[in-house]
């Protein structure tokens, strides 16, 4: 099981998200840390993963304990433009 950390940015993303859609967010999160399951690619073109939970989008950073999430957001075309 990894640790989940939210960056401060990402944290304020996952506050600003609807209730139901948070609970959404958090659970997939719990998931992929909990069993590694979860729909997951490296981003293109620089360093880092995305994991899909629906129509959100969690980019992050990873290591062998932690998960450093840095955005949690719809998918747009601007998820892919933050970092």
């Amino acid at each position: 099981m990894k640790t989940v950390v939210l960056s401060h940015g990402a944290a304020k993303d996952l506050d600003a998200l609807a209730e139901d859609a948070r609970e959404i967010v958090i659970s997939g999160l719990a998931r992929y840390a909990v069993s590694g399951e979860g729909d997951v690619k490296a981003l293109s073109g620089r360093k880092g993963l995305r994991l899909r939970i629906g129509r959100y989008r969690v980019l992050f950073d990873e290591d062998a304990q932690t998960i450093l999430a840095i955005y949690i957001g719809k998918r747009e075309t601007t998820t892919y433009a933050r970092r």
